[in-house]
């Protein structure tokens, strides 16, 4: 007769292979779920900070996104194309957006700003300040396009501004985001899709060679009606226009040749023409912003 132990220990080695198979078709099931996700454009756009704390603990739950900390009022993004659906009822959440992706992922954007100013005043009444102007909910909006502003409503009021950023792949479980994250395309600005915007560039010389100018930009502002972007710290390339015009600041106007002999760090403001929403323009992929004139900020 078999004995007792050994009954049990083939009992319990049965249920640790069973949970070890389980484990694995999970993870499989994770893995494959997580392939669908697309390469993302990074959700905010200007300076920002992030670490994985997925899964960190918060209180008894755990944490189901990254944080990505910014100034407020910071673009929040289309992640991917897709559909924007608004969530303004939740006492946790405050502010936010779901964005259901047209590969099948879902994107919560969390705790979406709810100030009319600067300060922390909580006076934006039912969201009216999270959201993009004109953007309606179930709107949809195409990668990269401008959908929301980054806060601290709900229970972040009066912390650190910042976009709570959730993964969903096919609108299942969340997952952490940061992979996605540290791959993602991020945006030197950003406008409603089919729009024309002109940028203003404000920053430092670095070069010019074969018409091709290099800047570090701090901030810039886009027009018309867009917003301005600070702390942006990103070097770009623009293609000189043969008809770019170049100026000082007392409105003498200069050569286009004479670019290419200024020294680097010189204190520029470029003007582009007018640009498209593209993810290449958005990006300031090389080539795909042209400049149309250049003020030298010193006499």
């Amino acid at each position: 007769m078999r004995s007792h132990r050994t009954i049990a220990r083939r009992v319990l080695l049965l249920l640790l292979v069973l949970g070890i198979t389980a484990g694995s078709a999970a993870a499989r099931t994770e893995s494959a779920a997580q392939s669908k996700v697309p390469r993302l454009v990074f959700p905010v756009v200007g300076p920002v900070t992030y670490t994985d704390d997925f899964g960190d603990a918060r209180g008894s739950s755990r944490h189901q996104g990254n944080d990505l900390i910014a100034p407020k009022r910071s673009l929040a993004v289309a992640a991917e194309a897709g559909k924007v659906k608004f969530w303004t009822s939740s006492a946790r959440a405050g502010c936010m957006l779901y964005l259901y992706g047209n590969s099948g992922t879902t994107y919560l954007y969390i705790h979406l700003n709810n100030d009319l100013t600067l300060k922390n005043d909580n006076r934006g009444t039912r969201c009216d300040m999270a959201f993009a102007p004109g953007l309606k909910s179930g709107q949809k909006v195409a990668a990269g396009e401008w959908i929301a502003y980054v806060g601290d409503s709900g229970d972040a009021d009066g912390g650190a501004s910042h976009l709570h950023f959730e993964v969903h792949p096919n609108g299942g479980a969340a997952v952490s985001p940061f992979p996605f994250l540290r791959t993602a395309r991020k945006l030197l600005y950003s406008a409603r899709s089919g729009t024309n915007v002109q940028l203003s560039l404000t920053g430092k010389l670095v070069g010019v060679v074969d018409g091709r100018l290099q800047m570090t930009v701090s901030s810039l502002r886009v027009a018309p009606k867009g917003p301005t972007i600070l702390k942006v710290n990103r070097t770009i390339e623009l293609v000189l226009l043969p008809t770019a015009v170049v100026e000082r600041l007392d409105g003498t106007r200069l050569a286009l040749g004479r670019l290419a002999k200024l020294v680097p760090a010189t204190p520029i403001v470029v003007t582009t023409s007018p640009s498209g929403t593209t993810i290449g323009e958005m990006t300031a992929t090389p080539g795909s912003l042209f400049g149309e004139r250049v003020v030298l900020k010193q006499t």
